[in-house]
C-alpha cells in the first residue's frame, strides 16, 4: 500500500472563491487555456473531435462537464443546449427501481474460510494479521487507481455531518479526527450555489446516530444510502417515514445506485456521468462493508465512470453498493492521513470543504 499522504494541501478559507465575479474570470482563463490546448494539436483535429461524426469524445466531454458544479463551461461553450440534452438522454444509469431487501444479508464477523472461489474473495477474506478491523487493498484499472477499504464489523459504520451545519463545511481529515476515527470516506452531495465548496447544507435526507438531521427534497439519481439499526446497508428511493420504518440510523443522499439487491443497474452509453475521481460504499451478503475511492484528473488516469465502480463493487462481492459525491471531494483517510490523491478543479493536489461522511470507528 502506498504511504500515507501527510502532505495534502487544504484549501485555506481566505483562498476559497466568496463571488460569481471571480469565478466567472477563472472560467474564462480556463477556457481560453482549452482554445490554446486546441489550438496546438490542430484546429482541424480538434474540430473533429468536437464536432465529427464520431460521438464519443463529444459525449464524454459532455456528461463529464455537466456533471460537475464547476465545469459545466466545457461543455456550454462548444455546444448548444439541445446537443447536450441529447447527449445526457442517451448517456444515463437506469438504477434498479428496489428498495435493499436487508433479509438477505447475514452479517458473519468470523472469517473462516481458506478455500477461495477467486482472487478478489482471497483479497477481501484473508485478514491483515497486524488488522482485525480492516484491510486496504490498492486498486488500479484503466485510467484510474485507488483504495477499497474492507470493514469486517459493519456495527461501527458512522454518518458523521460538519460541525457547522448551515453555515459551514469541514475537511474529511477534520471530520475523521473530531470523531476519533479509523477510516473515513466523504458522503452525500451538498448545495453550492455560488460554487464555493462551502458545503454547509446536506442534500436529501441525512441521518447520524439515529437522528434525523436534514430532510430535504432529493430530485436526482438515487437516494438514501444508509445502515439500518441491525448494520445493514439499505439503498432506495424513500421517504424519512420509510426510513424510519426500516430504522435507519445512519445515512446520507447521493447516486446514483450501482447495484441493489445483487442486480447491477444498466449503463446506457458511458452512463452519463463522464470519467472522474469517484467515491462509492457497498455491502456483501455477509455484512462485510466496502469504501472505494478513485482518484483521476490526471492524463494518464482520468478517473473512473460508473461502469468501472459497479465492475470494482461486483468483483469484491458487493450485493448492494451506492455511488458517492466525487470530484474533488473524493478522498479517504485511515489512522488520521489522507492515503489517496485528491485533485482539485485548478488542478491543485488538496482536498476540499465537505458536509458528510462514512466513518469507521475504533472499538
Amino acid at each position: 500500500m502506498r504511504k500515507n499522504k501527510k502532505d495534502i494541501e487544504e484549501i485555506p478559507k481566505a483562498l476559497r472563491m466568496d463571488n460569481t465575479e471571480k469565478k466567472k474570470k477563472k472560467n474564462v482563463k480556463k477556457v481560453l487555456l482549452v482554445l490554446v490546448i486546441l489550438a496546438i494539436i490542430g484546429v482541424s483535429t480538434g474540430g473533429f473531435l468536437l464536432y465529427g461524426p464520431y460521438s464519443g469524445f463529444r459525449d464524454w466531454l459532455i456528461t463529464t462537464a455537466m456533471t460537475t458544479m464547476t465545469h459545466q463551461y466545457f461543455a456550454t461553450w462548444f455546444y448548444d443546449d439541445e446537443t447536450i440534452e441529447a447527449s445526457l438522454a442517451k448517456n444515463k444509469v437506469e438504477e434498479v427501481n428496489e428498495i435493499t431487501n436487508t433479509n438477505t444479508i447475514v452479517i458473519n464477523n468470523t472469517v473462516e474460510e481458506t478455500v477461495y472461489e477467486n482472487e478478489y474473495e482471497r483479497a477481501v477474506l484473508e485478514k491483515d494479521p497486524n488488522n482485525d478491523d480492516y484491510k486496504i487493498i490498492e486498486i488500479n484499472g484503466k485510467g484510474y487507481s485507488g483504495y477499497l477499504a474492507v470493514i469486517y464489523d459493519p456495527s461501527r459504520i458512522k454518518t458523521v455531518y460538519t460541525k457547522k451545519l448551515g453555515t459551514s463545511g469541514q475537511y474529511l481529515k477534520q471530520m475523521a479526527k473530531d470523531n476519533d476515527a479509523l477510516i473515513a470516506i466523504n458522503g452525500g452531495g451538498f448545495e453550492d450555489p455560488n460554487f464555493n465548496s462551502n458545503g454547509a447544507d446536506p442534500l436529501g435526507i441525512t441521518f447520524s446516530g439515529g437522528k434525523l438531521i436534514t430532510s430535504k427534497t432529493w430530485r436526482g439519481s438515487g437516494g438514501l444510502i444508509g445502515f439500518t439499526e441491525d448494520d445493514k446497508l439499505v439503498l432506495g428511493k424513500m421517504t424519512v417515514k420509510q426510513a424510519q420504518e426500516m430504522k435507519v440510523r445512519d445515512g446520507v443522499t447521493f447516486g446514483p445506485f450501482l447495484i441493489i439487491n445483487g442486480k447491477k443497474s444498466t449503463i446506457l452509453g458511458n452512463g452519463g456521468w463522464g470519467t472522474a475521481p469517484r467515491t462509492a460504499i457497498g455491502q456483501r451478503k455477509d455484512g462485510i462493508v466496502l469504501f472505494l475511492v478513485i482518484d483521476g484528473r490526471t492524463v494518464t488516469k482520468p478517473g473512473a465512470n460508473m461502469n468501472d465502480l459497479i465492475e470494482i463493487m461486483e468483483n469484491y462481492g458487493a450485493y448492494n453498493a451506492a455511488n458517492l459525491d466525487g470530484g474533488t471531494s473524493s478522498a479517504m483517510v485511515v489512522n488520521g492521513d489522507i492515503i489517496n490523491d485528491p485533485i482539485d478543479s485548478s488542478g491543485a493536489h488538496r482536498t476540499r470543504f465537505i458536509s458528510t461522511g462514512f466513518i469507521l470507528t475504533k472499538k
